[in-house]
């Protein structure tokens, strides 16, 4: 059943990119040579397309989705940014006055986590994890632009409810009890959002976003928004410490650009998403965050957050004050190539206890049909994470864990707009000692996968 759920997801997207395409192709204009194009074009509802100069060779962007004065490769998750020149992969196409585009991605994978049988919480899986990302925007009057975004995810048929395999891992609930070792799926609606920004000048704009679900500023770009971890089909594992907050279940943000910085605030629903992944979990709005962002230039996104979480975990009732930050590095580079990167810092702080914390560095390096691309992690986990007894460890005990991932992409072929890249990963986990006579010394894990996505832009 899994599997024919699987190749059901893998026609869906590709019916979906085949009619993107159908209604871009409608719009072209062929009477009309490339050679005349202009600096800036007008485009439906009065948006702009602006020539952008790096990457050694001319490249069309759009407006990004909170601001009519800075391109569409800023756009990260939510409301974060990525670097100017970060790469785009997507089908865009219009209407009279909307633009429209259409992103997504499927592993279809043999995941085995302790392949060496060293310890006794490696699992292995035949899964397909899965999300895909619809939205548009039009301009409003002269300065106003309106977008939306929705995410949906298959997770929960194509992976299960319990997740997949993934060592280390933690955070969320199945059956009423914790998830360890395994990344939990993501919902069927992992974003329906809206927001309207206002220019005020060339220099500043102010927007508004709501989200249900949605993502606060908190943390950087989502993982798997980041260019740096687009060929990874694994969440980090510390994901909680950095990221975790991409699907809130009621959101609200205000934010302020002022050229190259961005302030912004949000009120969210701090408890994380419960077990039933097709439903739509009570907004609270009892929990905030602050971010500020800053783009030095076209190729970095820095960011530094904050923000009270109140009693995110079910089983584990407690408040949580998090703090990030992060530099996200975007380089073009010849033949279609990029380098991308990603380093974060993230802290969780109950009260009466210590902070956790966690460092996440990742980069992908791509040519042509080739990727490659690494991973480390270094987080601290508690006796909650690891659903460990205090009774052996201690009450207060913390173990460090450190994950090194390496892997490539290769793509096979084309179908349309869309790819279809095979691939491989390794990963070597290294944990503090006293997990040994569970996790065994220095565990390993391997997958292999075929991954559909769509092309660059």
């Amino acid at each position: 059943m899994k599997i024919k759920i699987i190749f059901l997801s893998i026609h869906l997207l590709f019916a979906v990119d085949l009619f993107a395409q159908h209604e871009h192709h409608q719009i072209e204009n062929p009477s009309k040579p490339k050679d005349q194009m202009m600096d800036t074009m007008k485009m439906p509802g009065g948006m702009q397309m602006k020539m952008s100069h790096h990457n050694l060779h001319h490249s069309l962007s759009m407006n990004s989705a909170f601001s009519l004065n800075l391109p569409m490769s800023r756009n990260g998750s939510g409301t974060a940014w990525l670097p100017d020149a970060s790469p785009m992969y997507g089908t865009m196409y219009h209407s009279k006055n909307w633009m429209y585009m259409l992103h997504g991605s499927i592993f279809l994978r043999y995941n085995n986590q302790d392949f060496s049988n060293k310890g006794s919480r490696g699992n292995n899986m035949i899964d397909a994890p899965n999300w895909l990302m619809f939205m548009g925007q039009r301009k409003v009057n002269k300065n106003g632009l309106f977008h939306f975004s929705s995410m949906l995810s298959l997770d929960p048929l194509t992976v299960g409810g319990g997740g997949y395999p993934l060592l280390f891992q933690s955070g969320e609930t199945y059956k009423g009890n914790a998830l360890v070792d395994r990344q939990h799926p993501h919902d069927l609606f992992s974003e329906l959002s809206a927001n309207y920004s206002q220019a005020l000048s060339k220099k500043s704009d102010v927007f508004i976003y709501l989200g249900y679900p949605g993502e606060p500023a908190l943390g950087p770009v989502a993982f798997m928004h980041r260019p740096s971890a687009l060929s990874n089909p694994d969440a980090p594992i510390s994901h909680h410490w950095i990221d975790a907050t991409h699907i809130t279940f009621g959101v609200a943000t205000l934010g302020l650009r002022y050229g190259d910085f961005k302030i912004e605030g949000s009120s969210f629903t701090g408890k994380e998403p419960d077990e039933n992944r097709y439903d739509f979990d009570k907004p609270l709005f009892d929990s905030w965050s602050g971010r500020l962002s800053y783009n030095p230039s076209e190729n970095w996104a820095l960011q530094v957050s904050h923000g009270f979480l109140k009693n995110p975990e079910t089983l584990h009732p407690g408040n949580i004050n998090r703090t990030t930050a992060s530099a996200i590095y975007s380089l073009p580079l010849k033949n279609n190539g990029s380098l991308n990167a990603t380093a974060v810092w993230g802290m969780n702080k109950a009260k009466d206890h210590d902070g956790e914390n966690a460092v996440l560095i990742e980069a992908e390096w791509r040519k042509n049909k080739l990727a490659l691309y690494g991973r480390y992690d270094w987080v601290q986990k508690s006796l909650e994470e690891l659903a460990l007894d205090e009774n052996v460890y201690g009450h207060d005990a913390v173990f460090p864990v450190n994950a090194f991932t390496v892997g490539f992409n290769y793509d096979l072929f084309k179908i349309a707009k869309a790819r279809v890249a095979a691939g491989s990963q390794f990963s070597l986990y290294h944990a503090d000692s006293r997990l040994d006579n569970l996790y065994g010394k220095d565990p390993m894990a391997f997958e292999v996968f075929l991954k559909l996505y769509p092309g660059r832009m």
